[in-house]
């Protein structure tokens, strides 16, 4: 929320500059985004008007302009199409300095002399948006006074960033109860003087839900004016905290919500048919808004509505058709409490946020609701005229929500803080904040002022007393703790172990969302399901992810959008299968992508890039770290998200000798590759995680004195044969002394058959008491050669 210095200090005035201001409301937890002037730097501007004005001799767009400065008349050439005579606008003068350092200087235009510059309000800095025209300022504007003066344009603005438990903040007068307090010094309130008509009716209300709309004022004001001209003074301090001006009714309702924290809504009466009722939404119903977007409504969003069907979107934004135009003469004001849980997530799900949302999300004061429209007809009567009925409406006063009632024990702050406060501080800080505090016994029962909705408990009075005290007032003491080393099993890895083994290999770790974007997940794990939220942060945050993949991808396009070459990533975490949000399974995982070069760049390292196989020798070093490499199986297999060819499923034997498949191995699809726009390619992996940390107790045994014996062995096999289950039966046939099986190359090409392959294997043996004899090697490598060409048909390549 952005908070002008100067609309503040109308209500409380500590002894401190802006900054000062900032810094002490950050260290009650509210925190400070910015603090910056109001506008843009320029000096040598004042008011003027215009005396003459009389067409350019040799240009259509240009006139020529007599401005009247209260001391001298100046010859000024000008183009903005609402230059008139007795205009009163901005003058910058000869001299005269603008934002951007443009400096005014006697000019001819052609031909004809200029002295001087008139202003619109962006070229002063008042307006993001540049307009053609000029600035135009009431008649009654004293010609001749520089206008940075008498628009008060040394202001700052100080911007603050609420917590969501803090919405009693969302207001100037909020932010004066904090300054108050903090500084002990008395605010100003607010008391509306508006007189009250009893023969105008209020409009009828009622409330179909009590729940999630206890609360509903109306007020009916007639014969307003709703044309009028809205004020400067009220235009600039709607500026300077970021809204901009509408029309006069708009503009008193949105000051009066920046002003005391309550959103109003403003309805043209000669529409409206009927009472208005806060109701459910029916399933069908639309809404064409008063920005002009149409919207079809779900049954679960809470609506204004009269005989007519709806009227607005409670709490977040009304409607078009019955909006104050500047034909409305008679408008009805309607002020209410909605519950936050009846409001939150509607505003997100249509595409919407509105200043209304963003306060009645966080809970407004349900005391609150008289006190602004009281301010609202008062504003109204001053600004465009009209005669204000009685305020009439619903109350439900059983469902509105009740301040909180807390027993603070004396010496709690003890416990919780580390320091001793007098009783009569701590009664003292909670009487400043608004609390009503009655001793009992061994302590106080603190009951909150209305506005305070986030004290629940004695905890959140223990923060209060923190921050009123001041955090820097609090000593800091280093903890004295006993702890003792927590045990750990040896055979059992940890989460951490595993961090470690993919570092080691060059990845970074990421953390990315638990949820993922619908469409992404579809792409990369089709066949599964997951919970869609009720409530998502955004369109491509809406569904939780069955795989870590589509957060690493996006992880990765983040990086390759940024120019970077290689990106080495791996997360661990959970993903969920399931729809049904109640019994959904959550499974551990970790997960990879490797993307570019096979090293980072150096002066000493081949610039080659990463394949299939260098994922796949990452991942079997992390199977390998449990002892339990017999375990893990590499299966050829085909998956919707990666590249047919290079992709594997990876299997687990179980205790029972069962496998189950654990993850997937490969490269990204070229089709999903494309629609993420990545060229060259993408290796991906994935491994529950709980078969990774079952680890084998280390076990030691005796080293063999006696010599090994090896025998290369190169089979001739089809291009279709599985390396790794030859390799695995020819552990099974090799004897019993096998130590190793290796293979050290594969060969296709010339000399071997097409549609073959030659796989060169090393094979050891070593007796941990005698040595072997050559009968024995001979014997275990026919068996082994058997039992392959049985197998497989590979034979021995001569």
């Amino acid at each position: 929320m952005k908070v002008s210095e100067q609309w503040l200090r109308d209500w409380v005035a500590p002894e401190l500059d802006a900054q000062g201001i900032a810094d002490q409301i950050t260290m009650a937890g509210l925190e400070v985004d910015s603090v910056e002037s109001a506008a843009a730097e320029f000096s040598g501007v004042v008011i003027a008007r215009i005396e003459k004005v009389e067409p350019h001799p040799d240009a259509d767009k240009l006139r020529v302009c007599q401005v009247n400065d209260g001391t001298e008349v100046h010859q000024i050439v000008c183009g903005a199409p609402n230059a008139a005579e007795g205009l009163v606008i901005p003058l910058a003068r000869i001299g005269a300095v603008l934002p951007g350092n443009f400096k005014i200087k006697k000019a001819k235009l052609r031909g004809v002399p200029s002295h001087g510059m008139l202003c619109g309000a962006s070229e002063l800095g008042l307006e993001e948006e540049h307009s053609a025209g000029l600035m135009e300022l009431p008649s009654t504007a004293p010609v001749g006074t520089d206008i940075r003066e008498w628009l008060a344009l040394d202001d700052t603005i100080i911007d603050v960033d609420l917590t969501p438990n803090r919405g009693d903040c969302f207001s100037i007068r909020g932010i004066a109860r904090e300054v108050g307090v903090l500084n002990r010094v008395p605010v100003t309130d607010v008391k509306p003087q508006a007189s009250f008509d009893s023969s105008v009716a209020a409009w009828p209300v009622e409330l179909a839900d009590k729940v999630a709309c206890p609360k509903l004022l109306t007020c009916v004001v007639e014969n307003v004016n709703a044309g009028a001209e809205t004020p400067l003074w009220m235009a600039e301090r709607l500026r300077r905290a970021g809204v901009r001006s509408v029309d006069i009714v708009v503009d008193v309702t949105q000051y009066v919500m920046l002003e005391l924290g309550q959103p109003l809504h403003a309805y043209d009466a000669d529409i409206l048919k009927g009472a208005l009722t806060a109701r459910w939404s029916k399933q069908g119903e639309s809404l064409t808004l008063l920005d002009g977007q149409e919207i079809a409504l779900d049954s679960d969003t809470l609506v204004i509505a009269d005989d007519q069907g709806v009227q607005g979107i409670a709490g977040i934004m009304g409607g078009k058709a019955t909006g104050v135009t500047t034909a409305t003469r008679r408008v009805v004001l309607e002020s209410a409490f909605f519950s936050p849980i009846a409001i939150a997530g509607r505003a997100r799900r249509y595409g919407l946020h509105t200043d209304a949302s963003h306060r009645f999300e966080r809970g407004v004061d349900p005391a609150l609701q008289q006190l602004a429209l009281e301010r609202a007809v008062e504003l109204l009567a001053q600004l465009a005229g009209g005669k204000a009925g009685q305020i009439g409406g619903a109350v439900a006063e059983e469902s509105l929500p009740q301040p909180s009632t807390l027993f603070f024990p004396r010496g709690f702050e003890i416990k919780k803080l580390g320091i001793a406060l007098p009783d009569a501080e701590i009664v003292d800080i909670f009487t400043r904040l608004g609390m009503r505090v009655e001793e009992q016994g061994e302590g106080w029962q603190v009951t909150a002022p209305t506005w305070r909705f986030d004290i629940e408990q004695p905890a959140d009075l223990i923060e209060e007393l923190a921050r009123i005290h001041g955090y820097d007032n609090i000593p800091s003491h280093a903890p004295r703790l006993a702890l003792a080393p927590a045990a750990s099993r040896e055979a059992t890895l940890t989460r951490r172990h595993l961090r470690s083994v993919m570092q080691s290999a060059g990845f970074s770790e990421a953390i990315t969302y638990s949820f993922v974007a619908p469409e992404l997940q579809q792409q990369l794990q089709p066949e599964l399901t997951s919970p869609a939220l009720a409530n998502p942060l955004s369109a491509d945050l809406s569904v939780m992810r069955t795989s870590l993949w589509p957060g690493l991808c996006n992880a990765l396009m983040y990086n390759f959008n940024r120019q970077q070459t290689r990106v080495a990533l791996f997360e661990t975490g959970q993903v969920f299968r399931g729809s049904d949000i109640d019994n959904v399974a959550q499974v551990d995982y970790i997960g990879g992508v490797l993307y570019g070069s096979r090293f980072p760049s150096d002066w000493n390292q081949p610039r080659e890039r990463a394949d299939f196989f260098d994922l796949k020798g990452i991942v079997e070093n992390l199977m390998a770290q449990g002892q339990h490499s017999e375990r893990w199986h590499f299966v050829a297999d085909t998956h919707p998200a990666l590249h047919p060819g290079q992709s594997a499923r990876i299997d687990y034997l179980q205790d029972d000798g069962a496998a189950r498949t654990v993850g997937w191995l490969g490269a990204l699809h070229p089709e999903v590759a494309a629609q993420l726009g990545v060229p060259g390619d993408v290796y991906l992996f994935e491994l529950e995680t709980a078969p990774l940390l079952a680890g084998r107790l280390p076990w030691g045994g005796t080293l063999s004195r006696f010599p090994e014996v090896r025998r290369d062995l190169a089979f001739v096999a089809k291009e279709d044969v599985p390396v790794a289950e030859l390799m695995a039966l020819l552990r099974e046939q090799g004897g019993e002394w096998l130590n190793d099986v290796h293979l050290f190359d594969v060969y296709a090409g010339d000399g071997i058959a097409a549609e073959h392959k030659s796989l060169a294997l090393t094979l050891s043996w070593q007796h941990p008491e005698r040595t072997l004899t050559d009968e024995e090697i001979e014997t275990w490598v026919s068996q082994a050669v058997d039992a392959v060409s049985s197998r497989y048909g590979a034979t021995l390549r001569s």
